[in-house]
């Protein structure tokens, strides 16, 4: 009888205990649905502040070439000021010398000359001088007229270009405070994304995401890929030059995490350096994605393409069409990167390949 009572002890013992293990389990699995979700709500998160620090750097980048282009502007305005200001002198020079030598030769009534009985020879020789003179004298006070129209055009414009130039500078100074303000944003969200991401199986399982986004990336570009006569796609046979100065920090084929490689290289370059186009192409993406950041695949043709990912900003929309060495994107470290860089593939149908194949060191 007490056996009995002893065994249904324990096994009221064990099924409490067996319980509490379930309610812990069920604990963590609620506990790591928060996580999860959390974590998604942090992706988003991230995607909008690198989203508005692309915005902000390429209003910076626009900025500047405005900024360049008005001070070519003024250059070239100082330039023909100066050429007409030159002109002005010598046109004023000539109108005066005219007038020095009508005033010198008198002024020659016609009739006199005629009860003078001077030779009618003389009369035209002395008729034409004078029509020459005052023709001369017109076309010189027309010329200075026009020099000092176009004088007054010039300084009207200078002007405005100045204006120009110091609400340039003054957009330029907001815009870097943005930017500023924007890079710090991220670095909070990116702070609380590591935090959810504490094991090493949270981290396998992002990169197992960040790759599946691309891949369906890589899928929608081969997609939007057509075939064009134009674009003569890429040859190993003759070297191109590598999209951005800076060393190779992971080469193609490395291990990342488990049995996730790297399908391309990761470069080390400063920020705000410019990511040029490979070979000649059309953009058919250009846009942020999870894990990459700000992402743009290039269409070469006859299948190959070129991506550029973790960019600060991106310079070109999907349906541009690009140049060999064209400025593209600006090296950034979007996607959640801590350090500046880019991200770089070639693929060949869908298929990626060593980028050293196809690029000089």
């Amino acid at each position: 009888m007490l056996s009995c009572t002893a065994q249904a002890s324990g096994l009221k013992q064990r099924q409490s205990e067996l319980e509490a293990i379930q309610k812990q389990i069920s604990n963590q699995q609620s506990a790591l649905k928060d996580t999860n979700r959390q974590h998604e709500k942090l992706i988003n998160l991230l995607k909008k502040d690198e989203q508005a620090i692309a915005a902000a750097a390429k209003k910076v980048t626009n900025t500047k070439a405005s900024l360049a282009k008005t001070d070519k502007k003024l250059a070239e305005l100082d330039g023909r000021k100066a050429e007409l200001d030159s002109l002005k002198q010598k046109q004023q020079k000539t109108l005066s010398n005219q007038l020095a030598s009508a005033y010198l030769a008198g002024n020659h009534d016609y009739t006199k000359m005629l009860l003078n009985q001077q030779s009618p020879a003389t009369i035209e020789r002395l008729l034409a001088y004078y029509q020459f003179l005052n023709k001369a004298r017109t076309d010189a006070i027309k010329q200075l007229q026009q020099t000092m129209t176009e004088l007054t055009a010039i300084e009207s414009e200078q002007k405005a270009q100045q204006t120009k130039l110091n609400e340039l500078i003054l957009n330029q100074e907001k815009q870097a405070k943005a930017l500023t303000q924007e890079q710090h944003q991220r670095q909070l969200t990116l702070k609380q994304i590591k935090r959810t991401l504490s094991s090493h199986g949270a981290k396998l399982e992002q990169l197992q995401i960040e790759e599946a986004s691309l891949k369906r990336v890589v899928e929608q570009a081969l997609r939007a890929m057509k075939d064009n006569p134009s674009m003569e796609g890429l040859s190993s046979r003759q070297k191109l030059s590598w999209p951005t100065k800076g060393r190779i920090r992971v080469g193609f084929g490395s291990r990342r995490s488990g049995e996730v490689k790297w399908k391309g290289v990761m470069m080390a370059a400063p920020e705000g350096q410019s990511i040029n186009a490979i070979a000649s192409g059309k953009v058919i993406y250009a846009d942020w994605l999870r894990g990459f950041g700000m992402v743009m695949v290039v269409d070469h043709g006859k299948g190959y393409m070129s991506l550029y990912g973790h960019a600060q900003t991106l310079l070109k929309d999907a349906g541009d069409s690009v140049n060999k060495g064209e400025t593209i994107a600006l090296v950034g470290r979007s996607g959640g990167q801590t350090e500046p860089g880019l991200y770089f593939e070639v693929r060949h149908k869908g298929q990626a390949v060593d980028p050293a194949r196809y690029c000089r060191r």
